[in-house]
């Protein structure tokens, strides 16, 4: 579906063989992204993984965010962080189960989800009091700024609006304050003597390093700077959302909720927690978190690409600079491509091998291609544990 929003032609991508021909066939010619002021300001002038338009720069940064911090050897190499946070996690629900008092599943998400990612990618962690809920006030605002629109992205003479609503201001401030995060990270990085008065019961164990540490390594060895902690904010979003809905999911659906609990009692014994390696015994668990995924993918219309050159889709003219944006969420309940799509039904997995990393394109949650998504091992892995506790 061709629609003008503004002054910019738009592509509204909907059927699944589409979006094949665009990610897989013809990735190389949409592969840019446009320039979206919110996180153009946010992200020191699009310089992250997620929205530097494609060139040099950006297969530099993918290269170094691929092989060096996100691949398969890196995430399994923090897997004590995330059962010890997990352990937390579950001490607290079983405290409040306990005391009988309400369980805020959304604020303890929150805390799991913070507390993993800012252990792995800064070394240390809020454990609490005014700075934790700082932090968690600043991600809460920028995931409201992202769902926010503004006009001036489709309509460039219409900037001047945000100055009076108040967005400008928004944005600013909140750059600021994520800014002066990662500059006090950097130095406390920087200076070992300082870090190691600063190191605790919470921080990684063994001086195992964190992201950080690595791309200040890359940066000494005189390799391509990476803009740091922006990639990491797009996991914590998402993390949460995933984890809310599937648990939603499993209160609404008492059978579904039963096999789960005898799949983790059958693997776990008469353990007390389930380590990471014997999630792999757990096929009904990872096929919940896929129709979780499929029923409400955490990015419903995927982040929009930007084709490069005048092009055709299926036997339709798309002219350079188009947007294009993949419909995730009509994809994932076309009922031509799934029965009964409405339903919350995990059996619909077994034995068909549709994943979501990009192979099936009736399943394309994160992406596919140049511009897919590279938290995708991190983000399941956390929400596989989390979900069997």
């Amino acid at each position: 579906m061709m629609l003008h929003l503004g002054r910019v032609p738009a592509v509204i991508v909907s059927p699944a063989d589409a979006a094949c021909e665009i990610m897989k066939n013809q990735d190389l010619i949409f592969s840019n992204r446009p320039k979206i002021i919110i996180f153009d300001k946010m992200t020191y002038g699009s310089k992250d993984i997620v929205f530097a338009p494609y060139g040099e720069y950006w297969r530099q940064v993918r290269s170094i965010c691929v092989l060096q911090l996100l691949s398969n050897k890196r995430v399994q190499s923090f897997h004590f962080i995330r059962e010890e946070e997990m352990s937390i996690m579950v001490g607290k629900r079983d405290s409040c189960s306990s005391s009988s008092l309400l369980i805020d599943l959304s604020d303890i998400l929150v805390s799991l989800s913070n507390g993993i990612v800012s252990r792995v990618a800064l070394g240390w962690k809020y454990t609490g009091g005014e700075e934790s809920r700082k932090l968690e006030l600043m991600f809460k605002e920028l995931g409201e700024l992202s769902g926010t629109f503004n006009p001036g992205d489709y309509i460039p003479c219409l900037n001047w609006i945000n100055r009076f609503n108040g967005l400008d201001a928004r944005v600013e401030k909140l750059a600021k304050c994520f800014d002066e995060l990662w500059e006090g990270v950097i130095e406390e990085h920087k200076n070992q003597k300082n870090r190691e008065t600063k190191e605790n019961e919470s921080s990684n164990k063994a001086g195992g390093l964190d992201l950080v540490d690595i791309l200040l390594k890359i940066q000494r060895e005189n390799k391509p700077s990476f803009d740091i902690g922006t990639d990491i904010i797009k996991a914590v979003i998402f993390i949460q959302h995933l984890l809310e809905w599937a648990i939603a999911e499993l209160l609404r659906h008492p059978r579904t909720m039963e096999k789960v609990c005898n799949e983790v009692r059958h693997v776990a014994g008469s353990k007390l927690e389930v380590t990471e390696d014997e999630l792999e015994k757990m096929p009904y668990l990872k096929a919940v978190i896929k129709e979780s995924l499929r029923l409400h993918p955490p990015i419903q219309l995927l982040l929009p690409r930007e084709s490069t050159q005048d092009s055709n889709v299926m036997g339709y003219d798309i002219a350079v600079g188009t947007r294009v944006i993949i419909n995730a969420w009509t994809i994932a309940r076309d009922p031509i491509l799934w029965e009964n799509p409405g339903d919350f039904y995990p059996e619909r997995f077994f034995n068909t091998g549709i994943d979501f990393k990009g192979l099936n394109f009736e399943f394309i949650m994160f992406g596919y291609g140049r511009r897919g998504c590279a938290g995708i091992l991190f983000a399941i892995a956390v929400n596989e544990l989390a979900l069997q506790s």
